[in-house]
C-alpha cells in the first residue's frame, strides 16, 4: 500500500469512527445507549444442531421461539425486508428483519446500524428459499454500538503483526483463530483429566521466587516492597514441586506460566505455559511411556485422532516414539561424523569453530556434543524422538547414571524439530546436588547468566529425603502449534509479547 493509499484510508476509517460516534450521541439521547436488559436463551450452533435437517414445512408446524445475542458480521438491506447475519460465541445465524413482523420503526433504524454493533433477537426460526436456517425476528434491540469499523468482511485481518496485537479483532474476523483457541482450551484439559485419573493431585507453587531455579534461564526481576527484597518471575516452578513430593505429596502436577527473559522467536515467547509433574518411585524409562500413552490420549480426545499433519507433513502419534543418544541423532543425519570424532574434544571443538557454532571453552565433551547437535541435528528430528543420556555438566538436577556418572537419566522429546518436553529421574542425592549447585554458582560468576543459582534451603529439603522419583515438563504451546499445524508459537498465545506500539 503506498503513503498516499494508507492516508487515504485512515481519512476513511476516521470518516467512518466520527459517523459511528455521531450516531451513539444520538441513541444516549434517546435514553440507555448500553442496555443490559437482553437475556440470551439459544446459541447459533445449538440452533443449527436442533433444527437444521427440518424442513420448511416441518419448522411451519411446529413452531419454534429463538431468543439469540451476538455481533452483526453481514447485512443486506432491501426495501421492507433485510437480512443480517450474527456471530455468538458458537458460530452464526441469520436474522429477518421486516416491516411486518419487527416493525417499520424498528426496521428503519435497523438500516443505519453498522457493521460490528452487537444486538438482542427474538423471533420464529423458519427456513428461507436458499434453505437456510433463520429468524424472523419480531423484538431486536442494539445492545452495543461498535464505534470502529470491522476489516474487510472477505479477508478480514491481513497484518500478522495486527492479528497479535488486536487479538480481540482477529477474534472476531477469524473462525480459524477461535478454533486453535478452542483447541488449546480443550488440550489443557485433556491433560488435566489425564493427570487426575493416573491419580496425581494439581498443585499450585509461588510465581515469585526468592531464588529462580528449576531451570538454565535468565530471570525476570522485580522488588517487594514491604519485604524490602529481591524476587524473581519463576522459570520454573521444579525445586518447589519436588519440596512437595519431599513432603509426602508423591504424585503432582501444576499448569501454569513460566518467565525467561529470553529473545522472541517461532518458538520462544517471554511467558509460555507448561505443565510440570512429579511421580515418586518411578524413572525417566516410565516417563517417556506415560508420555506417549499421554500425547496419544489428548489427540484422540482433542481431535479424534492420533494421525495429524503438521506444516505438510504426517505424524502419528500412536506409534512409539523413537529413542536415541545425542551422538546417535547426530550421525543418522550426519553420517561423516564417526564416533571417535564425536568423543574427541579436539576434533569437536574445531567443528564447532568452523560452522561458527558458539561454545564455552570450559565445556567438556558432552556439552560440545550438544552444542553440535542443537545447531545441526534437533531440527531435523520432525518424528517424534526421545533423545536420552544428557551430559550431567548441562543437567544440574538430574540424577547420574548408574554405569556411566558422566551422563544423566534424562531424556528430551522432540517433534517437528522443536523441544516438546524435558524429563528425568530426579536427583535426591542432597550431597551431589549441593555439589552440582556449587559448580552453577561459578559458571555464574564467570559469567553464565543461565546458570542456576545455589538454593540452600531446597538443599535442606533434599537432606530430610526425597523418594526416588522421576519428574517432566511439557511445554503446552509447542503442543499446541503441533496439534493445530500453527507455525509460530504467537498463533497459539492469545496476547504474546511486542513490541510497544508506537
Amino acid at each position: 500500500m503506498t503513503h498516499q493509499n494508507q492516508s487515504d484510508s485512515s481519512q476513511d476509517e476516521n470518516q467512518i469512527i466520527a459517523e459511528r460516534r455521531a450516531k451513539l450521541t444520538e441513541l444516549r439521547l434517546t435514553g440507555n445507549a448500553f442496555p443490559n436488559t437482553f437475556r440470551r436463551e439459544h446459541l447459533a450452533a445449538k440452533l443449527h444442531q436442533h433444527f437444521g435437517e427440518f424442513t420448511k414445512e416441518k419448522l411451519e408446524e411446529c413452531p419454534t421461539t429463538a431468543k439469540v445475542a451476538g455481533r452483526m458480521v453481514l447485512k443486506r438491506v432491501m426495501g421492507k425486508a433485510s437480512f443480517a447475519t450474527l456471530q455468538d460465541m458458537s458460530g452464526r445465524i441469520q436474522l429477518y428483519i421486516s416491516d411486518d413482523h419487527t416493525g417499520e420503526v424498528v426496521h428503519a433504524a435497523f438500516k443505519h446500524h453498522d457493521l460490528g454493533d452487537i444486538f438482542g433477537a427474538q423471533g420464529m426460526l423458519f427456513k428461507t428459499k436458499t434453505g437456510e436456517l433463520s429468524i424472523r425476528v419480531t423484538n431486536l434491540q442494539l445492545l452495543t454500538k461498535s464505534l470502529h469499523p470491522l476489516p474487510e468482511k472477505f479477508h478480514g485481518l491481513t497484518d500478522q503483526e495486527q492479528k497479535y496485537r488486536q487479538r480481540y479483532l482477529d477474534l472476531i474476523t477469524n473462525e480459524e483463530t477461535r478454533k486453535v483457541f478452542t483447541i488449546r482450551s480443550k488440550v489443557i484439559q485433556a491433560m488435566r483429566e489425564f493427570f487426575v485419573a493416573h491419580d496425581y493431585l494439581e498443585v499450585e507453587t509461588p510465581m515469585m521466587h526468592p531464588i529462580p531455579g528449576g531451570a538454565s534461564a535468565r530471570p525476570f526481576s522485580t522488588h517487594h516492597n514491604a519485604l524490602d527484597m529481591a524476587l524473581y518471575l519463576r522459570i520454573a516452578p521444579e525445586l518447589y514441586l519436588k519440596r512437595l513430593v519431599v513432603g509426602g505429596m508423591e504424585k503432582v502436577f501444576e499448569i501454569n506460566r513460566n518467565f525467561r527473559n529470553e529473545g522472541i522467536s517461532t518458538r520462544h515467547n517471554p511467558e509460555f505455559t507448561m505443565v510440570e509433574f512429579y511421580e515418586a518411585y518411578q524413572d525417566y524409562t516410565y516417563l517417556m511411556d506415560f508420555t506417549e500413552k499421554m500425547f496419544a490420549h489428548v489427540a484422540e480426545k482433542v481431535l479424534r485422532t492420533t494421525q495429524i499433519s503438521y506444516q505438510g507433513r504426517e505424524i502419528d502419534l500412536s506409534k512409539p516414539f523413537m529413542r536415541m543418544t545425542i551422538t546417535q541423532a547426530i550421525q543418522k543425519f550426519h553420517p561423516e561424523y564417526s564416533a571417535a570424532q564425536l568423543n574427541d574434544r579436539d576434533f569437536l571443538v574445531n567443528k564447532l569453530q568452523t560452522l561458527g557454532i558458539h561454545y564455552n571453552t570450559r565445556d567438556g565433551i558432552g556439552s560440545l556434543q550438544l552444542s553440535l547437535f542443537d545447531e545441526t541435528t534437533e531440527h531435523l528430528l520432525f518424528e517424534p524422538t526421545f533423545i536420552v543420556d544428557y551430559p550431567a555438566e548441562v543437567s544440574p538436577l538430574a540424577r547420574r547414571n548408574d554405569s556411566n556418572t558422566e551422563i544423566t537419566d534424562r531424556f528430551e522429546l522432540y517433534i517437528a524439530g522443536r523441544e516438546i518436553a524435558n524429563g528425568f529421574s530426579e536427583l535426591n542425592d542432597p550431597e551431589d546436588q549441593a555439589a552440582r549447585f556449587q559448580e552453577q554458582a561459578k559458571a555464574k560468576d564467570a559469567g553464565d547468566a543461565e546458570a542456576m543459582h545455589y538454593d540452600a534451603d531446597y538443599i535442606r529439603a533434599l537432606e530430610y529425603g526425597l523418594p526416588p522419583t522421576a519428574g517432566e515438563g511439557i511445554g503446552i504451546d509447542r503442543l499446541v502449534m503441533l496439534l493445530t499445524d500453527s507455525p509460530s508459537i504467537r498463533d497459539v498465545i492469545l496476547f504474546p509479547q511486542l513490541r510497544q506500539e508506537d
